[in-house]
């Protein structure tokens, strides 16, 4: 399966545990199975959602491996290979890539930042090191550094550089982006809750936490947005805003792995430094998951 110009909903997959911490491969092939059933259009991995900081790299390998298997080009995979090191960012995209990875998610480099040049660089020789579509992860509130306009604009002219998950939550740098960029690069949302207003100008669609919760629900408000039934996917997207809002009640994946663990889905512990959410914010999702008709 061919990652390219990709409209729908792409799940941002949770990496489910065991309650000894150990990945939980059984329920991985279950959630994926359950995903594609759904109408996933798309399915990331090792993304912010799947807990990858906290993972081997051996451990981010048998969950790649494990995902394409399962996956069998029903639809594209992307692999979240970002680092804060551009040389481990390299290492890992190749190594992705090698292993059968349709796209790749590279994110900003969080911690040590960078000036625009080298956040250029970063992105631009990683691209040159592989030779399947990129896609740049705009996610300030975790890297604490925003990739500059003029950066993503000049990265838009890579040939493996594809898109961007914009995940700051900012429809003013978003409207900058999709001004300055070209009609092959696509804009994705990363946070479900501006879904709409995002493929309004221009978006092709979000790479979803919501999604791993009501999969079926956020290919449609997408598909009938970009089919052109927008009144039908406002309503709907309106309709399950709260519960988008309430996964991230506490920092993510702690709320949505415990709304799956509430639904039976098996998403199991988190690893630390995440814990279980407190038992208020627990009674308050799990009300939200009723009224969604989803629990």
């Amino acid at each position: 399966m061919k990652f390219q110009n990709l409209q729908g909903s792409i799940v941002a997959m949770v990496t489910p545990f065991h309650e000894d911490g150990s990945v939980n491969f059984e329920a991985l092939t279950d959630l994926l199975e359950w995903q594609i059933a759904e109408g996933t259009d798309g399915i990331l991995t090792l993304g912010t959602t799947g807990e990858y900081p906290t993972m081997s790299h051996e451990e981010d390998a048998s969950v790649v491996a494990r995902t394409i298997e399962v996956v069998n080009g029903r639809v594209p995979v992307i692999v979240g290979s970002g680092s804060n090191s551009t040389a481990t960012q390299k290492e890992m995209s190749i190594r992705y890539q090698d292993m059968g990875a349709d796209a790749l998610l590279l994110i900003s480099p969080y911690y040590n930042k960078a000036n625009p040049e080298g956040m250029y660089r970063h992105f631009a020789e990683t691209a040159d090191a592989v030779h399947i579509p990129c896609l740049l992860y705009n996610v300030p509130g975790r890297t604490g550094c925003s990739i500059p306009v003029s950066v993503v604009e000049k990265l838009s002219r890579h040939p493996n550089i594809a898109g961007i998950k914009e995940a700051s939550g900012d429809m003013s740098y978003a409207m900058k982006i999709a001004h300055c960029v070209g009609p092959d690069f696509a804009l994705y949302s990363g946070n479900d809750d501006i879904t709409l207003p995002l493929m309004s100008i221009g978006g092709s669609g979000v790479i979803s936490v919501f999604a791993n919760v009501c999969p079926r629900v956020c290919h449609e408000i997408v598909a009938d947005y970009l089919g052109g039934n927008r009144a039908r996917a406002l309503a709907t997207h309106l309709r399950y805003l709260r519960l988008m809002n309430d996964l991230f009640m506490e920092v993510n994946p702690i709320p949505v792995k415990s709304a799956m663990n509430m639904m039976g889905l098996k998403a199991g512990p988190m690893r630390l430094p995440l814990c279980e959410m407190s038992e208020a914010h627990q009674d308050a999702l799990r009300e939200t998951l009723r009224e969604a008709g989803v629990l």
